[in-house]
């Protein structure tokens, strides 16, 4: 590609790069919602048993660092970054060995960024951030910002028919950019030289701006959503309890569509309206997922003398898949499968779960379609 061809194609390309402008006549209305609920929100938290409270802040990490590698096409093991979570949050009652060593460094992340909100961000913090999420990866160097010639694009399609969606300063410019944003990040903290007050359109721009200088080799878009989070909590001077990228990996195709449009110009108020919209509908989720800690606890308050082994591992796997309930129900083979018993135990225990009323029937009753979901 020409130089010619890139000249002000995009946003760091034009004379008033990085001076976002933008219009809040749009979303002033979802900013006082966002506002309501967040207070709604941390006063029922407030209300609840620690526990409960703790099971809210995990499910939040979990969820966050599930769909921030889904995003990215990627799925680690859900029960080792589970396990990391809990044994960064100081929750873990004995080593366990993580198979999963991305799952392992994804779960530090996720906590550490909860952890360490309120403290500026660092250049030195980055490159933490950035081995822990690829330490484990040899192809590249963790840590340091991209030093290849090549240009940075992002693209998608198959070999010979990639499309160029974008393409990031050179990686000579990328540690001036760098600094530059990190200065911008903290100036605009709560306190700092220019405070913006505004948690979502902190977040927003902090996110695009990032996004826009692509400076590390790979994990830009983790690392991305990271900082989003951080801009959140900060500007809220609260740790958040919501996932934003489970909103966004929902409909991802309406967030790269979204990211695309906003790095071809530095007026990025329809980023504003798309970002401010993803907070909005994330912290809305927060208060679904709350409700469904309350109902699984109650459920485990109910049926916990009644139910075996076995069926306590396929409920509390059942129950893994939140509020979307367990893809297909469950049904004898799956849970022979999960259990490693025989079909007629299988068949006598789902009976038994049915008429103690802690499974309800998902499917056609009777036959081989039969399927069941749990009760809550």
């Amino acid at each position: 590609m020409s130089a010619n061809r890139l000249i002000n194609r995009y946003n760091w390309q034009q004379e008033d790069w990085p001076h976002f402008t933008f219009s809040l006549e749009t979303v002033e209305d979802s900013l006082l919602l966002f506002a309501e609920k967040l207070g709604r929100v941390s006063g029922i938290l407030a209300g609840l048993p620690e526990e409960i409270q703790q099971n809210v802040v995990i499910d939040s990490l979990l969820s966050e660092a599930m769909k921030t590698s889904e995003i990215e096409g990627e799925y680690p093991n859900r029960k080792d970054v589970l396990s990391s979570i809990r044994k960064n949050l100081g929750l873990q009652d004995s080593p366990v060995h993580l198979k999963d060593k991305s799952a392992a460094g994804l779960g530090e992340l996720m906590t550490d960024v909860r952890s360490t909100y309120t403290k500026p961000l660092t250049e030195e913090k980055l490159f933490a951030w950035h081995k822990m999420l690829l330490g484990e990866n040899k192809k590249l160097v963790a840590g340091q910002w991209r030093t290849h010639k090549e240009p940075m694009l992002v693209i998608s399609g198959t070999i010979g028919k990639e499309k160029v969606h974008y393409e990031a300063p050179p990686s000579s410019k990328v540690s001036k950019e760098m600094k530059r944003f990190i200065q911008w990040f903290n100036d605009t903290a709560p306190d700092g030289k220019h405070e913006l007050k505004k948690a979502p359109i902190r977040a927003a721009i902090a996110h695009l701006y990032f996004e826009s200088i692509h400076p590390f080799e790979d994990g830009n878009g983790r690392i991305g959503r990271a900082i989003a989070e951080k801009a959140l909590a900060q500007t809220m001077g609260r740790p958040i309890v919501l996932s934003l990228s489970k909103t966004i990996e929902a409909n991802k195709n309406s967030y790269y569509a979204s990211l695309e449009n906003a790095q071809r110009s530095n007026e990025i108020t329809p980023w504003i309206e798309y970002f401010v919209q993803t907070v909005l509908t994330a912290q809305s989720e927060v208060e679904i997922q709350i409700e469904f800690i309350l109902k699984k606890t109650q459920f485990f308050d109910r049926f916990h003398e009644q139910l075996n082994d076995r069926q306590m591992v396929v409920v509390r796997r059942m129950l893994e898949e939140g509020t979307k309930g367990f893809e297909g129900g469950m049904n004898a083979k799956k849970y022979m499968g999960l259990t490693g018993t025989s079909k007629a135990t299988a068949t006598r225990d789902l009976q038994h779960l049915l008429e103690i009323g802690a499974f309800v029937l998902a499917g056609n009753a009777g036959g081989r379609s039969t399927s069941y979901q749990v009760n809550v």
